[in-house]
């Protein structure tokens, strides 16, 4: 099992079966009009997992995220770090501050963040373990967490870098940058599940 990253069609995002996002789309739908913005309504339906297509986006949080949560805190203040990784819910339209939306079905709130907010913050930590160009910039089925399992620890004896002592740092960096950026070239949201 574990923590999966993925992006959302429109079939699955209004859906009502149970395990679909209808209720959080809804949610969110009722919050944007309470803030006097219009409804998310453009998604894109369901992209296949065509390898290199960069039409879904399929992650698995799998290694220890200690190493990047204390990134977080030594480059981004306590706020920026929660916008960063802290979202349920990620869209590809800005949000002045995040939603937090009670969900009936859940014992817990989901967070909402605008990926237009995540990706700068997202860019800084890539600058900072100075990311190497060679990251797959496609996710569409675990790619990065296969990158990072093997080619990248071959590129990092050859190489120097701070994303070459944590691997699982650099990974975390990785994913979030290509969340925010797939979420928006897409124009889907991608959710924590």
């Amino acid at each position: 099992m574990g923590v999966y990253m993925v992006s959302v069609g429109a079939e699955e995002w209004f859906g009502d079966e149970e395990d679909g996002w209808g209720e959080v789309a809804s949610a969110l739908d009722a919050e944007l009009s309470r803030r006097g913005l219009p409804p998310y309504e453009d998604i894109p339906p369901e992209a296949d997992f065509a390898p290199g297509s960069g039409q879904a986006f399929e992650e698995k949080l799998a290694p220890s995220m200690t190493g990047f949560l204390a990134l977080c805190q030594t480059h981004l203040s306590r706020e920026e770090s929660e916008t960063l990784w802290g979202w349920t819910v990620l869209v590809p339209f800005s949000l002045d501050e995040e939603i937090w939306l009670p969900i009936e079905s859940s014992d817990y709130d989901s967070m909402v963040a605008g990926a237009p907010q995540v990706l700068p913050l997202a860019e800084k930590l890539a600058a900072v373990v100075d990311l190497p160009s060679e990251t797959p910039a496609t996710c569409d089925n675990l790619d990065l967490s296969t990158w990072f399992r093997h080619p990248a620890k071959e590129l990092a004896t050859m190489r120097t870098g701070l994303w070459t002592k944590d691997l699982d740092t650099a990974f975390y960096v990785a994913l979030f940058l290509r969340a925010a950026q797939h979420s928006i070239r897409r124009g889907c949201p991608i959710i924590c599940t």
